[in-house]
């Protein structure tokens, strides 16, 4: 069918330059970018490059931001201050879907986004932004150190649905069941596109998600003994602050025997695939057929 306009997808990238050890990092970006275009879609790391946001890199530039010595994290608060400082880094959820919604770009993908935290006294700067940015968002949940429940209140509290691709549980980012229920189950792309052009208008993102591949997936009993133990160990080391989710997201990885960095790069590049699929499918011109999509709530 003929395409009327591009397709494509957004790709942060804090996942490159603070998610991810080296060389996982690059070869996590790389499978990212192949799995969109593979999906029949156009990649676009976003990133700021010496004070630039950029819409999408080269691959000499994706290198360099993989292997930058100190790279700044640059969330919306500090956006222009990176760019006024000349700065290079990834950026988070946050100020990747405020540059990619200021470039026109509507769907984007990532692994997971940021919530609400356990102690309860403080939540991503993620959030608002999805309150308020018209995108679509596919991921895997949020991150499991959060305080999933509260995170999936604050969800719906602010108007921002969470619709299952196949799933009717909110994922745990390394394993598939919370027992958090989505609001709508899908089970193909285009009953996705037809949700999104009903809830665009209303200013708000929605979250797409769908688990972690289920040969990668970790059990939610073993998860949770391994982030009960790390969460132990951060507070004896006394980490605290923006320094606590990478701490615990490393220290994970040791406890698994590097099981969860391979859960994390699978549904990057799964995630990858599934916006791909979706940017392509909004991109078509519109269908005159009277297929009926099924959606389960």
């Amino acid at each position: 069918m003929e395409i009327r306009t591009e397709a494509r997808v957004a790709l942060e990238s804090a996942v490159i330059t603070h998610g991810l050890p080296r060389p996982h990092n690059l070869e996590a970006a790389r499978a990212m970018q192949h799995a969109v275009r593979d999906a029949g879609a156009t990649p676009h790391i976003i990133a700021v490059l010496h004070g630039t946001p950029c819409i999408g890199v080269s691959d000499a530039e994706l290198e360099s931001l993989a292997e930058y010595p100190a790279p700044s994290k640059i969330a919306l608060h500090n956006l222009g201050i990176a760019c006024a400082m000349r700065l290079t880094g990834g950026t988070t959820v946050a100020a990747t879907v405020h540059l990619a919604h200021h470039a026109g770009i509507a769907v984007m993908a990532t692994g997971g986004i940021g919530g609400v935290h356990r102690d309860g006294r403080d939540i991503s700067g993620d959030l608002p932004v999805l309150a308020r940015t018209p995108m679509l968002i596919v991921c895997s949940g949020a991150k499991v150190i959060l305080d999933l429940p509260a995170t999936r209140e604050w969800l719906e509290t602010h108007g921002i649905p969470v619709v299952g691709f196949r799933t009717d549980e909110l994922p745990g980012f390394y394993t598939a069941h919370t027992g958090l229920r989505v609001d709508a189950t899908v089970h193909d792309v285009d009953a996705l596109v037809d949700l999104w052009r009903a809830h665009r208008s209303l200013g708000t993102a929605m979250l797409v998600v769908q688990p972690p591949p289920a040969a990668h997936a970790l059990p939610p009993a073993e998860l949770d003994a391994l982030l009960q133990q790390a969460m132990r160990e951060c507070a004896a080391a006394g980490i605290t602050g923006a320094a606590t989710t990478p701490w615990l997201l490393a220290r994970l990885a040791q406890l698994s025997n590097g099981r969860t960095i391979a859960v994390n790069c699978a549904l990057l590049a799964a995630n990858a695939r599934l916006a791909g699929e979706i940017a392509r499918a909004i991109a078509r011109a519109p269908r005159c057929d009277t297929n009926h999509h099924t959606i389960a709530y």
